[in-house]
Formats: structure tokens, C-alpha cells, sequence
């Protein structure tokens, strides 16, 4: 499952973005406040939407203004989210499912003015829309699951949501015989964003049980245990990488104590008792974190990342690049935001993307579409030494 386009208008600084053919590692430059994050949090607030509300899902970004401070200042019109993504919904092949919501106010109340899914059957013509609803009232096809010729065989059923701020696809998402409305609502409700935190991580935590890490890292101790106890291969593998990466390092493990307290200790092989997390390197923690983020048994479909380097040493953003870029491979898509041009320096430029600010709003170019960054990348330069001289237009990594 991969999202290979993006369409926003109206949300927070994107008032008309489009981002095209999006890889499966996507990295995001751009100075602060040009909206990195707010990209990210495009997911959050359709992951919050579908588990309550458009209109809570406006209030937990926006707070009380809600729909006023989400829309682009000075615009007007609708929100618009417009999502493609590359999934297996038991066809031949893999399917590019359109997902479009546009939502508006009246009388200060948000509604969901238009949600639509569709997808071609076929190699050709306009996609079907299978999805249909217009301000808490549409239809939905029935027989999506068998082979029709042509769109007069679908069979549509018409229903009226409770509230015209409700997402259709939150109920469609539970059933198996609306596959492609099951295949986006795994994506949103799985996605992870990621913002680790060192002092987090770091401090001994209540015992407990947790099988993904959290997105500060405060679970790290607990996920540690869960690796090493139920998925020992991949706790192997994953402590074999960090020891490549951390000289040294010869054991990590996770001990409760007496008071019901987990511990993260590790074990350096030039000493004979191992050490507590809070006397180990800010790297060293961090390395372990994302590697356990990477190697989870159950990887998320979308992965978005902020500003991975602080607290790792330069040379080590290169194998962290690998390894986001193999948890594309193996199917778990990559967003990361950062600021560091060696970071970049270890980033093709098919994999970049970067924002500007321009009259107030923000602009996406990719780094193929330079023809001075694509011919310098072309005769050897780096990505990160052509940042740092300033060649990204209106983009400095500061």
C-alpha cells in the first residue's frame, strides 16, 4: 500500500499543494514554519475524523475556532483532501484508489460537503466511484467485490449518515465487501508519526506490556521486553544492526525490578556488568529506538518521521537513510521531515521534495523538477553540500 499522490487546498499553510508521484521514501526539507508537520499532520486529522468526527477532528487541531483556524487564512471555500493510493484489493492487480473529501461551515457547524472513492475496473476510462456521499447522505456500491463490465451493473444502496459530519468511510471501513474503503482505512488508522524523544525514553517506566513504540519513545524499555520474549529472531537481527552501527554495544535488554519498574540496560563488551539507559548516549538511544521502529513485526503502512538526526552523530544519518529506505522496500511507506544536509547527503534525488513559503503560503517543488540541482546530482554532487550553498531556492537548512 503506497500513497502516490497528494492534493490539499485550504488546509493551514497548503491553500492549493499538489504532490505527484510520490516515492516510496519521501523526504521533506524546507525551513521551519514552511509546513513539514502540517503535512504529517494531513494523517492525524483523517485518522481523528474517522475515529470520531470531522467536526472533533477540526477541534483537536484547531482548537475552539476549529474549521476557522484549519482553513488558510484570508481563503475561502471548503477544506479539500485529496488522497491516491497504490493497493491490493484482490484484483489482478494492484488498484489506484482515489479518495477526495471536501468539508465546510454553516451556521459555525463543520459538514463533510463531499466524500468520494473511486477506482478504475479496468486499464482505461474514468474511474467508478464506488463512495459516494454529499453532506451526510450518498450511496455506497454493494457488489464492489464482483466482476462487472460496466458501471449501470454496480449495485448502489443509498443511506443517510447520523450527522452530516460524519465520515462515510468510517463505517464502510469495517466490512470486507467495501474492499477499497477497508484498504484506506488501514492506511489512516495505522499510520505513525514518529517525534522520539531522548528524555523520554530514558527513565525507568511502570511495568506493562506494549507491542509498537509510541510515538515520544517512552515505551522503549517495554518494547525491548516484548522483542526479545515473543519475536527473538527479529530481536537478533535488530541487536546485530546496532551493534554494526554503535561500537561496542554487545546486549541490550529490558529488566523489572522488585517495584514493579522496567529498566533498559546494555551491555558494553569492555565491561563486565551492564549499564542503565540513562548513562548511555543520547545516539545510542536513538539508534535503538528507530531500529526497533523499523524491525516491528507488524510495520506500519505509513511511517512519518520528524527531524531524525538530533542526538545521532553525522556519519551514522547515512545507514539510517538505508534503513528507512528498506522499510520502504519491504512495503511500509517513509515520510521524514529534516534539517540536516547529511541527512540529505545520503537522499537520491527522486526521494526529495521540498517547501517555500511564497505571499504566505507554501509551495512544493521537487528536487528532479531543478534542472540545475538534477544536472549537478547527475555529474556526482550531493544533495546536502548543494542545500547548504543555498541552491534549494527560498530554502536554507537552518
Amino acid at each position: 500500500m503506497k500513497i502516490e499522490y497528494i492534493r490539499l487546498k485550504n488546509f493551514r499553510a497548503f491553500q492549493d499543494v499538489t504532490l505527484k508521484d510520490i516515492p516510496a521514501f519521501c523526504v521533506l526539507v524546507g525551513a521551519n514554519g514552511t509546513g513539514k508537520s502540517t503535512l504529517f499532520s494531513v494523517f492525524g486529522f483523517l485518522r481523528d475524523a474517522m475515529s470520531t468526527n470531522v467536526s472533533a477532528a477540526l477541534a483537536r487541531l484547531g482548537g475552539s475556532r476549529g474549521f476557522q483556524e484549519v482553513r488558510s487564512r484570508g481563503s475561502q471555500g471548503p477544506i479539500e483532501i485529496e488522497l491516491k493510493i497504490r493497493a491490493d484489493i484482490g484484483r489482478s492487480r494492484s488498484s489506484l484508489i482515489t479518495y477526495e473529501i471536501a468539508i465546510d461551515e454553516q451556521d459555525g457547524r463543520a459538514y463533510v460537503d463531499h466524500e468520494v472513492l473511486k477506482y478504475r475496473r479496468g486499464s482505461s476510462g474514468q474511474p467508478w466511484h464506488f463512495i459516494d456521499f454529499r453532506r451526510g447522505s450518498g450511496s455506497a456500491v454493494t457488489n464492489e467485490m464482483e466482476s462487472v463490465s460496466d458501471a449501470t451493473q454496480l449495485h448502489r444502496e443509498d443511506q443517510v449518515l447520523r450527522s452530516p459530519d460524519i465520515l462515510a468511510i468510517k463505517g464502510l471501513a469495517q466490512f470486507e465487501r467495501f474492499p477499497a474503503a477497508v484498504a484506506l482505512g488501514k492506511l489512516i488508522e495505522n499510520w505513525h508519526l514518529s517525534d522520539f524523544h531522548i528524555s523520554r525514553a530514558r527513565p525507568e517506566q511502570e511495568a506493562g506490556y506494549a507491542e509498537h513504540l509510541s510515538r515520544e519513545g517512552e515505551n522503549l524499555a517495554l518494547v525491548v521486553e516484548y522483542l526479545h520474549n515473543r519475536h527473538p529472531k527479529i530481536f537478533r537481527d535488530l541487536l546485530g544492526r546496532l551493534r554494526s552501527r554503535i561500537p561496542g554495544i554487545t546486549q541490550v535488554e529490558s529488566k523489572t525490578t522488585e517495584e514493579g519498574r522496567v529498566l533498559l540496560k546494555f551491555q558494553d563488551g569492555a565491561f563486565e556488568d551492564p549499564f542503565l539507559a540513562r548513562f548511555v548516549s543520547d545516539g545510542t538511544i536513538k539508534m535503538l529506538a528507530y531500529l526497533v521502529l523499523l524491525y516491528d513485526p507488524a510495520p506500519h503502512p505509513l511511517l512519518c518521521v520528524e527531524e531524525p538526526e538530533n542526538q545521532l552523530y553525522p556519519s551514522l544519518l547515512w545507514n539510517l537513510a538505508e534503513e528507512f529506505r528498506s522499510y520502504a522496500v519491504r512495503g511500509g511507506q517513509v515520510f521524514v521531515s529534516t534539517h540536516s544536509p547529511d541527512f540529505l547527503n545520503a537522499i537520491e534525488i527522486d526521494e526529495v521534495f521540498w517547501l517555500s513559503k511564497q505571499k504566505g503560503y507554501t509551495q512544493i517543488k521537487r528536487g528532479r523538477d531543478d534542472q540545475q540541482i538534477a544536472a549537478l546530482v547527475a555529474e556526482g554532487d550531493q544533495l546536502g553540500y548543494l542545500w547548504s550553498q543555498g541552491l534549494f531556492e527560498q530554502v536554507h537548512p537552518k
